[in-house]
C-alpha cells in the first residue's frame, strides 16, 4: 500500500468520526447538563428532606402479652379455653382441683371458731370469779366486824380484870379470840386479792384467745384467697396463645400455662443503628411495611425511645476493658405505635417482619442548636 491511500483512508475516518457531528456534541451537552440537573435535585433533596428520613428492616411487630401462670400448685381440674380463642379481661381460663383447699379452709374455719369458743368460755368464768370476788368481799366484812367486836371486849374486860371483878382467864379467853378475829379478816383480804387476780389472768386468757382467733382469721383469709387462685382468670383482654397445660395435669405455683396476647394493643419495635436515632423524638410520623401485606403502607408514630442499646439490656452486657474491643455499631430500640384500621390490625400478629421510615425533619434544627451551645461552652 502506498503512502497517498493511508493518507486518504485517514483523512475519511476523521471526517466518519461521531465525535466531530454537532448532533452528537449536543446531544452529550444535553445529558451532561441532564446529569448535573439530576444530581444537583438530588442533592438538594437529599439536603432538605432524604436524610431526615431514617429507614431499618431490622422492626417486628409486638406486643405486652401476659404469661398466665397459677398462684398455688395442684392438679388441672378443667382447662376453659383452646388455642387462638379471644378472650375479655376476666373471662375464665383453668381451674385448678378446689378439694385440698377446701379442706384447709373449713380446718380453719374450725380453728377460729375454737378459738371464739375458748373466749366465750373464759368469759363465763370470769362471771363466776365476780360472783366469787363479792362473796370474799362479804366475807372479809363479816370478819372485820368479828374482829372488831373482840377488840371491844377485850378494851371493856381489861379494867375489870385488873381490878378483880372478872377472872383473868376470861380476858386470856376474848384475847385469842381477838387475834383469831384478825387472823381471819387477814385471811379474808388475801382471798379477796387471789379472786382479784384471777379475774385479770382470766382476763388475760380472753386477750389470748382473741389473738388466737384473729391468727386464724388471717390464715381463713389466705385459705380463701387459695380457693379464689384457683380458678386462673385474664388479667387483660387479648387472644390466648401457647397454650401448654392439659386437664389432670399437676402444675407448679408460677409454671407458664399459657399466653394472652393483647391484640388490639400492638406496638412495633424497630431496632435503629445509633448513627440514624440522633434526630428522633417522640411524636415523629412513621410509614410502615408489613412484609406480609406488599403494597400497604401503615402509619404511625414513635412512641418511646429505649434508654440503652440492645447490648446494655442482654443477659451479658459487654465488658470492653478486657483489651479485646471491636467497635461494632450499636442498636437502640424505638417503640412505635400503630395507627392502622380494626380490620388491617386483625391480620397483624406479633413477630412479624416490618420495615419502618421515620421522617425527624421536625427535629432538623435541634443539632445545630447543641452545636452552636456546645460551641458557648
Amino acid at each position: 500500500m502506498t503512502e497517498p491511500e493511508t493518507l486518504e483512508e485517514s483523512n475519511a475516518t476523521k471526517r466518519s468520526s461521531p465525535l466531530k457531528s454537532r448532533k452528537v456534541k449536543l446531544a452529550l451537552i444535553i445529558g451532561a447538563i441532564t446529569l448535573l440537573l439530576a444530581g444537583g435535585w438530588w442533592y438538594w433533596d437529599y439536603q432538605t428532606t432524604g436524610k431526615y428520613f431514617q429507614s431499618t428492616d431490622n422492626a417486628y411487630i409486638a406486643a405486652d402479652a401476659v404469661i398466665v401462670a397459677p398462684k398455688i400448685g395442684g392438679y388441672v381440674d378443667r382447662v376453659l379455653v383452646q388455642e387462638n380463642q379471644e378472650v375479655q379481661e376476666g373471662a375464665a381460663l383453668v381451674q385448678l382441683d378446689v378439694r385440698d383447699y377446701q379442706a384447709q379452709e373449713a380446718q380453719i374455719q374450725a380453728q377460729v371458731g375454737a378459738s371464739l369458743a375458748s373466749a366465750e368460755t373464759v368469759r363465763a368464768q370470769i362471771g363466776e370469779q365476780r360472783a366469787a370476788i363479792s362473796q370474799a368481799e362479804a366475807q372479809l366484812a363479816a370478819a372485820r366486824a368479828e374482829a372488831a367486836l373482840a377488840a371491844n371486849q377485850v378494851q371493856r374486860y381489861e379494867p375489870l380484870a385488873a381490878s378483880g371483878a372478872e377472872p383473868r382467864e376470861r380476858l386470856d379467853q376474848l384475847r385469842a379470840q381477838s387475834r383469831t378475829a384478825r387472823a381471819q379478816v387477814d385471811a379474808s383480804q388475801a382471798a379477796l386479792r387471789a379472786a382479784q387476780l384471777r379475774i385479770r389472768t382470766l382476763e388475760e386468757q380472753i386477750g389470748q384467745a382473741r389473738s388466737q382467733a384473729d391468727a386464724a382469721r388471717a390464715q381463713l383469709a389466705g385459705a380463701q384467697l387459695n380457693m379464689e387462685s384457683t380458678l386462673l382468670r385474664a388479667s387483660i383482654s387479648g387472644r390466648v396463645g401457647d397454650v401448654a397445660v392439659r386437664q389432670g395435669q399437676f402444675v407448679q405455683p408460677g409454671a407458664r400455662l399459657m399466653s394472652v396476647v393483647p391484640v388490639e394493643q400492638l406496638f412495633i419495635e424497630a431496632n435503629f443503628k445509633e448513627t440514624q436515632v440522633g434526630l428522633m423524638r417522640v411524636g415523629q410520623p412513621v410509614a410502615i411495611e408489613v412484609d406480609a401485606l406488599s403494597d400497604l403502607e401503615i402509619n404511625g408514630r414513635i412512641a418511646s425511645i429505649a434508654p440503652g442499646t440492645g447490648s446494655q439490656f442482654s443477659i451479658l452486657p459487654p465488658e470492653n476493658a478486657t483489651g479485646n474491643f471491636t467497635k461494632i455499631v450499636q442498636r437502640v430500640p424505638v417503640r412505635i405505635a400503630i395507627s392502622a384500621s380494626p380490620e388491617v390490625r386483625r391480620l397483624l400478629v406479633p413477630g412479624m417482619s416490618v420495615v419502618v421510615n421515620v421522617d425527624t425533619r421536625s427535629a432538623r434544627g435541634q443539632l445545630d442548636d447543641l452545636r452552636e451551645a456546645a460551641a458557648r461552652d
